[in-house]
């Protein structure tokens, strides 16, 4: 599929990357072709240097045939408008804006374009890891029958293996440490500070809940 990419910065450039390693067609915009480099050396897309809301611009950078655009300059009110465009007149179906200071957020809103704020996600990202360290509910499938939580793996858990601490009713499906996800097994030695999601009934989670809460307290 094709996409495009405005501003390339390091979250624009990232963004190119993965969309290029996932086997898209990815063309890139900047204002300033020096932006290029946070490129990696083995970024195969294209890349326009120009002004994107010049005439033109996003014609020759192939918006006419793109599935979708991210909009991902540090400019609020650049990245609404190129959504806009782009969702108004050439009907890309897929379009989201990076929002670069939450106090513009209304603006997204009032124009109905999708948004990604860093600051915002990063902020409620670390509030709750400093402020709820027991267990968090991210998602609940049909009408909450089956849950994915996240839970940080207490101090008393490192060393073992995930198979003797964790709860058979309850399933792991992800563990990150040092910012790297990968699939769990239950000879994985556990380290203090993992990151952990699982999933399970409301009732299993509540269970591990009261358990964490138990190894926290002692």
């Amino acid at each position: 599929m094709n996409y495009i990419v405005v501003g390339c910065g390091r979250l624009g450039a990232t963004l190119a990357y993965h969309l290029f390693r996932n086997q898209h067609k990815v063309t890139v915009l900047d204002l300033d072709d020096s932006a290029f480099a946070n490129l990696p050396p083995d970024f195969r897309g294209r890349t326009i240097e120009g002004e994107v809301l010049n005439e033109g611009m996003l014609n020759r950078a192939g918006i006419v045939q793109a599935q979708g655009i991210a909009a991902v300059t540090s400019s609020d009110a650049v990245n609404v408008v190129i959504c806009h465009i782009a969702r108004e007149v050439y009907k890309v179906p897929h379009i989201v804006a990076r929002n670069y200071d939450p106090r513009w957020l209304p603006l997204f809103d009032s124009f109905g374009v999708q948004s990604v704020s860093s600051p915002l996600w990063s902020a409620e990202r670390m509030e709750a890891l400093m402020t709820t360290p027991g267990l968090r509910s991210v998602w609940q499938a049909g009408n909450g029958e089956v849950g994915v939580y996240e839970m940080v793996t207490p101090a008393a858990w490192a060393g073992r293996a995930l198979g003797e601490v964790m709860p058979k009713e309850v399933r792991s499906v992800a563990l990150t440490r040092a910012g790297r996800a990968m699939f769990p097994t239950d000879d994985l030695v556990v380290q203090a500070g993992d990151i952990m999601h699982v999933s399970g009934a409301p009732e299993s989670a509540e269970h591990l809940r009261l358990q964490l809460e138990k190894l926290l307290e002692a």
